[in-house]
Order: structure tokens, then sequence, then C-alpha cells
């Protein structure tokens, strides 16, 4: 925790730096959108990658899939293309507006929404193992796998003085 809090404090500290962004400011917008391509491929990609461990002949996983991947590009494109001065929603409640508008106009947060409802309700009891879920399990403890240890333990032989729970 504390590698993470002085790792968040010299991240404020560089990027309130004028240098920092003058540095930013002068990349090419061509190299800066080709390196934002290249990111975003490498982010989807590894998000992506969680599926290899469902089963993808099922019927209901591609089902979910699929209508995850639709409706988070449809719905929020349909809240942005239609979008007026107050947004889709209109109650008397303008923070319940904006909170709704704010919801739906997200691609990721539509696609998280469709998925957890859909692979949480559709067939769950029977579907345990096309879900991935007995791979998981044994890496839900530290001691569960023998590969965990391998990833996870701190560099410089610090699990001496930091052991692992």
């Amino acid at each position: 925790m504390l590698i993470t809090d002085a790792s968040l404090c010299a991240l404020f500290v560089v990027y309130s730096s004028g240098k920092f962004g003058a540095v930013f400011a002068s990349i090419p917008f061509p190299i800066f959108a080709a390196l934002y391509c290249i990111l975003f491929g490498l982010v989807a990609s590894v998000g992506i990658s969680f599926l290899q461990f469902t089963n993808m002949n099922s019927m209901r996983n591609l089902i979910i899939i699929g209508l995850t991947l639709f409706l988070g590009i449809s719905v929020p494109q349909f809240f942005n293309q239609y979008w007026n001065r107050h947004g889709l929603v209109h109650t008397n409640a303008g923070w319940f507006n904006a909170f709704l508008n704010t919801i739906f106009s997200s691609p990721a947060t539509v696609g998280l929404i469709v998925a957890v409802f859909l692979d949480n309700t559709i067939e769950v009891e029977r579907s345990k193992k096309d879900r991935g879920m007995p791979w998981w399990v044994k890496f839900r403890t530290f001691r569960g796998d023998n590969r965990n240890e391998e990833f996870y333990t701190l560099p410089f032989n610090l699990n001496r003085f930091f052991p692992p729970t």
C-alpha cells in the first residue's frame, strides 16, 4: 500500500509539472493518435483474452457476449446522437437526469451492466464450467495454486519481511 501511495504522489508531482505538459504538447498529433490506437488495441485484446477460460462453443456465452457488445455500442450511441440540452432522461430531479444520462452514455458501463446481468441470470447453476469458474477458483487464495507464488511474490526476497496471506 505504501508503494502505491508513493507512486501516486510521484505521479501528481510529475503531472503538475509544466515540463511534462510541454513534452506532451510537443508530440505531433499523428504520432499521438498512432500511440492511442496501439494502446487501445492492446487494452481491448487483454480484456478479450479473459474469454479464453470460458466455453465459447456454448450458445449461452455467445448470446451474452453478442448482446453485451451490441448494446454496449448501440445504447451509448443512441444517447449521444439524440442528446439535447437536458439529455434523454427527463424527471424533476436534475441530479438523477445527469446520473442516468452519464451511465447510459458510457459504452463500458452499459456493457458491464448488461454482461453482469445476463451472466448472473441465464442458467447460472448449470453453467459454472461454461463460465470458467473452476479455472478461477484455485486463484482465490494465495496458496491455491503453485503459480500464485511465482507471480505475486515481492522482489528482492522481501517475502521474508512481508509474508503473503
